[in-house]
Formats: structure tokens, C-alpha cells, sequence
């Protein structure tokens, strides 16, 4: 099954997981986060926030700055890889470690790769007694083309090895690198025979009963609800591409009631044009506006402020006009979500 990648792939929201570990890897190496972040758009609070969200090319962007302060030597990415773990995944990484078998992992993770940190694809195919991962870098830049092979064969390897203790035997090793004295220890890392360097693409493939093998934390109930929540999480995603999407981020960093004006403003859009690009996408301002308030209104009740701070801090003009939009919103008065929720954790999609 081949996954293309659509053209506006490079704008599609993603998790702040990779940029967060590069980040890590980068200032462990005596890099200064200015630097790191330079040109990409990316601001270092999001960094700190599992929820927030950055595009794929912001994301290459910072690659592009870390590979070329650290230099490009071989095996930099494969250390960068090893920071990688399932839990840093999110929902994914939680569906990964409940799934059965490792073919059930590999598969959730190919079925919901929108949600991985690599900037690759994968496909996974049945090749007669083997199972065969493929992966096409095609939209990664060719000078950060190493880097990203090399971390992603590292945090392949890790995860695989946080999910089950035993090593996993590997019958086919074809890697799109040069030859290099740092990639000698391929064979043994993947449990190999033989290492094809040289190749045109990089395949991975298993003997199908090698990831048969049960998974210590299998629970069927658990994977199914990750799973749906990766399926949610993808489709939200998608949903908020285009001029909608950077809008309600704009929003979202104003934190309260905005005007059209400002926003259109922020876009370098007039207010007609901001006014026809979202009819284009089947929305308005005043949807997205009342839609990211009320998002921000859950999150701050929940949290503990009670309904005058956040009416206050969400710039209505009274606490009876918060109190009526946020009925219309939820069919409840904000003290009633408030008493039923309060403590629960809230995770903006």
C-alpha cells in the first residue's frame, strides 16, 4: 500500500514530540536554542506543550539548523534517535505498547504514521515469508537526508526494544546510505546476516513468526480506545489545515475574544479576503472564533479558575455574557461544567 504525500504535506499540523527531541539533542550538544530555532516560526513555549503543534516543514526547518551547527558527520542522527521512546509518542505510543504482537504495533504505527515524528513515510507490504517495512524520504530535503535515515533507524530499534526485551531476528537490511565505519555495528543492531548499504530505498523486513511474538502489555480494550484516539487525532489535523488552521492558532495565542480585523491583519489578509478564504473552506470567522473561545473557556474551568476569572481573562464584557455564550456552547452554565469536570486534564486536538 503506497502512501503518497500531498502537496501541501509540508503544512500539515503535527505533534511538537520531534522538534522537542532534536531540541533536546541539539542544546545537549552545547547548542544555544536561538539558534536552534532560527527561521523555523517556532516558538519555545510550544516546545514545552504536548498539545501544541508545528508543520512539517517548521520542522524540517529546525532540522536544517541543528544539522548544519552539529555538522552532519555519520552516526549524529543515530544518536539524536536514541532519545526516542514510546511514551514520547502520545496516544500512538500508548496503542503501540497495548498492541498484541509486534506486527500489530508496526501496523498501528504505519496506519497512523501522520502521527510519528519522522519527517518519512512508511508502507508495510507481506512478502511472501517476510514482512517488509519500506520507506520513501522523497520530501526530505537530500542535505538532511542521513540525518533523518539515521534517526529513524535508531528510534526504530529503541522503541522495538522498550517493547519487548528479546531480540528480534531481521532477514533483510537494505539501507539508502554510503558505507561507514560508524554503520559496522548495523548487523548486530538489527540482528542481521548482512547490511546492503548503497540501496535505492531503505527496506527492513522480518520473518512473519519473529513478530508473532506477544507483547508484555497486550491489553485488546486499551489499543482499541488509543486507536480510535489516533483516528480522532488525525482527522482533526486535517481539519484545521489551510487559512482556518492559522486562524484558530492565532487565536488560540490571543487567548481571548479577538476581531476579525486584528486576525486578518496578523495574515497580511484584508478582511474580505480572510472573509472568502474561509467560506472556501466552509467556515467563517465567527464559528472559528467562538469555537477556539469556548475550547480555551473548558481549559480554564477545568484547571480550577472559577467563572469570573476566566470571563475576565477571556475579555467578555460581563460574567452573564460569558455565562450565556458558554450555554450556547455546552447547553450548560459554566459553574455546572465546571463542578462536573474540575481536575480532569484537557487535551486540545
Amino acid at each position: 500500500m503506497t502512501r503518497p504525500c500531498p502537496g501541501d504535506c509540508g503544512a500539515r499540523p503535527r505533534s511538537t514530540t520531534g522538534a522537542a527531541l532534536l531540541t533536546n539533542f541539539a542544546t545537549g550538544r552545547g547548542m544555544a536554542l536561538a539558534d536552534i530555532l532560527r527561521d523555523t516560526g517556532i516558538r519555545e513555549e510550544q516546545l514545552r506543550d504536548p498539545s501544541a503543534e508545528v508543520t512539517l516543514d517548521q520542522e524540517l526547518a529546525l532540522t536544517r539548523n541543528v544539522v548544519g551547527e552539529v555538522g552532519d558527520e555519520p552516526g549524529l542522527g543515530l544518536m539524536a534517535g536514541l532519545l526516542c521512546h514510546p511514551p514520547s509518542l502520545g496516544v500512538l505510543g500508548f496503542a503501540v505498547m497495548s498492541s498484541s504482537t509486534l506486527r500489530h504495533a508496526l501496523e498501528i504505527a504505519v496506519r497512523h504514521a501522520d502521527l510519528l515524528f519522522t519527517c518519512a513515510h512508511f508502507n508495510l507490504h507481506d512478502h511472501g515469508d517476510e514482512i517488509w517495512l519500506l520507506r520513501d524520504d522523497h520530501n526530505v530535503p537530500r542535505a538532511l537526508k542521513r540525518f533523518v535515515l539515521e534517526r529513524d533507524i535508531a528510534a526504530l530499534t529503541t522503541i522495538q526494544q522498550d517493547l519487548i526485551q528479546i531480540k528480534v531476528p531481521t532477514a533483510r537490511v537494505e539501507v539508502a546510505l554510503e558505507p561507514h565505519p560508524v554503520y559496522e555495528m548495523f548487523a548486530a543492531l538489527f540482528g542481521a546476516e548482512r547490511v546492503v548499504f548503497s540501496a535505492p530505498e531503505t527496506v527492513l523486513g522480518w520473518p512473519s513468526t519473529a513478530l508473532e511474538n506477544p507483547l508484555p502489555l497486550a491489553n485488546p480494550a486499551t489499543v482499541r480506545y488509543y486507536e480510535q484516539q489516533c483516528a480522532d487525532l488525525v482527522q482533526r489535523r486535517r481539519d484545521r489545515g489551510g487559512v482556518s488552521g492559522q486562524v484558530r492558532e492565532l487565536l488560540i495565542r490571543c487567548g481571548r475574544i479577538t476581531d476579525q480585523g486584528r486576525i486578518a491583519a496578523e495574515l497580511g489578509l484584508s478582511v474580505r479576503t480572510l472573509r472568502r478564504r474561509l467560506a472556501d473552506e466552509g467556515t467563517t470567522f465567527r464559528e472559528l472564533n467562538l469555537e477556539t473561545v469556548g475550547v480555551l473557556a473548558e481549559e480554564l474551568l477545568m484547571a480550577g479558575l472559577t467563572v469570573e476569572q476566566v470571563a475576565d481573562r477571556l475579555g467578555y464584557s460581563s460574567v452573564s455574557a460569558f455565562t450565556a455564550a458558554f450555554r450556547s456552547w455546552k447547553g450548560q452554565s459554566p459553574g455546572q461544567f465546571a463542578r462536573a469536570n474540575r481536575g480532569r486534564v484537557a487535551v486540545r486536538v
